[in-house]
């Protein structure tokens, strides 16, 4: 399975979200990055990804975007191809 790397702060509701969806697709072990505890790290994220919101997903080198763009890419059934190392998904 893939690294996910997601950065998010303690209380949004989407990173939440996010982060279930993926523990409901077999992910075990999230690389969290709280750019509320860490504020250097929002400079970073936002570098990588030209966004300010949370939480931004990376699966392996892939910036998979927001919750959003999380939730749509399972609903046309390219989350688990993608955690599974299918680049192409």
């Amino acid at each position: 399975m893939q690294t996910v790397k997601i950065y998010t702060t303690g209380t949004c509701p989407y990173c939440i979200h996010a982060k279930q969806l993926l523990q409901a697709r077999g992910v075990t072990e999230l690389d969290e990055i709280r750019v509320d505890m860490v504020p250097a790290e929002r400079q970073t994220m936002v570098a990588l990804t030209g966004r300010r919101t949370v939480p931004q997903i990376f699966i392996g080198q892939t910036h998979v975007g927001g919750c959003d763009d999380l939730v749509a890419l399972d609903g046309k059934g390219g989350l688990l191809p993608l955690l599974n190392g299918n680049l192409a998904a």
